[in-house]
C-alpha cells in the first residue's frame, strides 16, 4: 500500500538514519537487517508493516552492492545461479516453518551458536584474500548447502543472515573475501525479493516510506561494498564481530522483556 498510514517528518528522519547506517554495516559484512528492522518500529509501524517495508528498501540497496561487487569480478556465477534457486527454495520453506514452530526454539539456539561462531572469527587472523585449495565438487557442495539453509533460516528468522552466509562461504567454502562478499549479496537480495513479493501480496508495505529508505539504502550500500572491496578483511573482521554481538544482545533482549 501507499499510505497504510500518516506519513510525519520524524519518520523519514528516522528511517534515512537508521536504514543509512544499516546498509553501511550491510554492505560491508551483511547483517544490517539487525538496525533497520528495529529502525522501522522506531518510526512507528507495526510489525508486519515494518517487516515488509524494510524488505523494500533492503531489496534496492542489495541489489545496488550486488551489482557493483558483480562489475568489479567478485561475483562466481557458477556457483550464484543455483545458489539463489535454493535460497528462493529456503526462504520460502523457513516461512512455512515460522507459522508452524515457536520461534524462541531458535533463539535459544542462536544464543549456543553465536559464541562458536564469534570464537571461529577470532581465531582467524584476517579472512582470505585469496581462493583456498579445494575440491571443486565440494566448494559446490558447501556453497549451495549454505544458501538452502541459511536461505531458510533467513525465511524463518532472518537478522544476520549475511554475514553467516560469508563466514561460511569464506571458512567452510575457501571462498576469497571479495568473492565470497558477491555472492552473499546476490544469495541474500534472493531471499530478500521473495520476502518482499509475500509482503506486497498481503499489503504489507508501506511503499512510499520504502522508497524514501530506499535512497539511503542505496547510498550506505554504495559505501559499504566499496570499502569492503578496498580494505578487505581489515575492515570487515571488525564489522562481522560487531554484527554478532548486536545479534546476541538482540536476541538476549527478546527472550528477558
Amino acid at each position: 500500500m501507499l499510505f497504510p498510514m500518516e506519513l510525519s517528518a520524524r519518520m523519514v528522519i528516522v528511517v534515512v538514519i537508521g536504514v543509512f547506517l544499516a546498509s553501511l554495516v550491510d554492505g560491508i559484512a551483511g547483517g544490517g537487517g539487525i538496525i533497520s528492522v528495529p529502525t522501522y518500529f522506531l518510526a512507528g509501524l507495526p510489525a508486519h508493516l515494518a517487516l515488509g517495508t524494510n524488505k523494500l528498501s533492503s531489496c534496492i540497496g542489495t541489489a545496488v552492492s550486488t551489482v557493483r561487487f558483480a562489475r568489479s569480478g567478485y561475483v562466481d556465477w557458477r556457483l550464484g545461479v543455483p545458489s539463489v534457486a535454493l535460497a528462493l527454495a529456503g526462504a520460502h520453506l523457513g516461512t512455512r516453518l515460522q507459522l508452524a514452530l515457536d520461534e524462541r526454539y531458535l533463539k535459544w539456539l542462536l544464543l549456543i551458536v553465536l559464541p562458536i561462531v564469534a570464537f571461529v572469527v577470532l581465531r582467524q587472523r584476517t579472512f582470505p584474500e585469496q581462493r583456498g585449495n579445494m575440491v571443486p565438487g565440494k566448494r559446490t557442495a558447501i556453497v549451495l548447502g549454505a544458501s538452502l539453509v541459511v536461505g531458510a533460516y533467513d525465511g524463518f528468522y532472518g537478522p544476520g543472515t549475511g554475514t553467516f552466509l560469508l563466514l561460511i562461504f569464506c571458512h567452510l567454502g575457501k571462498l576469497d573475501l571479495r568473492t565470497a562478499s558477491g555472492n552473499v549479496k546476490l544469495v541474500n537480495l534472493a531471499s530478500n525479493v521473495g520476502a518482499l513479493a509475500t509482503s506486497l501480496i498481503n499489503g504489507k508495505v508501506f511503499v512510499v516510506l520504502g522508497l524514501i529508505g530506499a535512497v539511503a539504502s542505496v547510498a550506505g550500500h554504495y559505501i559499504g561494498s566499496g570499502l569492503a572491496i578496498r580494505d578487505g578483511s581489515k575492515i570487515v573482521k571488525p564489522v562481522v564481530l560487531t554484527v554478532l554481538a548486536l545479534l546476541a544482545a538482540k536476541v538476549l533482549w527478546e527472550l528477558v522483556r
